[in-house]
């Protein structure tokens, strides 16, 4: 029999690790911000609550840092020229989802190179996120799948069930959305980001001192 050469190009590359370390500290910004943003609504049940940005607060500096070399760290993997670049936050943001709270698929634009989440509180039933296939070409001709449960080339989307103190970094442009919180007591929280690129500034010259 044949053996077919299998090459796979253009791969959307997820990344995933667990930092609960941080949960601490970005739990206690969110909670401040949080309160900011119901203060300024009407509704005392609101089905969705998002937070102004809050990626220049001292208390995440740390947790800022880690999550912008990082993604500094994942372009330069995957082969982009990084040299005379570094990466920043367009923004940083707490989602608070309550029971039946979702969010549409969308993709991030503007500039935005790689989208992080962070998940800060997960309940049970809470929401699920999902990956989308971005291929549009594909996704016009796309036929049955035989296994909706496995990861194949095939397969139109993939579904992640996020844990507390789980980031995930993705590309900007990958399609994405979350499922309906499904508890009705807890709520769903966690941070968004996206982040871009823009040049180095350039390295000030040391002065030459005359030692006597």
């Amino acid at each position: 029999m044949d053996q077919l050469e299998e090459f796979n190009y253009f791969p959307s590359t997820v990344y995933a690790i667990k930092k609960p370390e941080f949960l601490e500290s970005v739990r206690q910004i969110t909670q401040e911000y949080l309160k900011r943003s119901k203060e300024k609504k009407c509704k005392s049940n609101q089905m969705t609550i998002m937070t102004a940005d809050y990626s220049g607060e001292p208390l995440v500096a740390e947790f800022g840092q880690y999550v912008s070399q990082t993604v500094w760290n994942i372009l330069d993997s995957q082969g982009y020229s990084m040299n005379n670049l570094v990466t920043f936050f367009m923004e940083m943001w707490t989602q608070e989802h309550n029971f039946q709270s979702n969010m549409e698929q969308h993709v991030h634009g503007n500039g935005a190179q790689i989208s992080v989440f962070y998940f800060l509180d997960v309940p049970k039933e809470g929401c699920k996120m999902i990956i989308y296939d971005p291929r549009p070409a594909k996704v016009i001709i796309n036929l049955p799948v035989k296994e909706k449960n496995e990861v194949l080339p095939a397969s139109q989307n993939v579904v992640f069930t996020p844990e507390a103190g789980t980031m995930i970094f993705t590309p900007a442009w990958l399609p994405h959305s979350f499922t309906r919180n499904l508890n009705k007591k807890e709520s769903m929280r966690f941070v968004h980001m996206n982040l871009s690129i823009t040049q180095a500034p350039p390295k000030e010259d040391k002065p030459e001192v005359e030692i006597i």
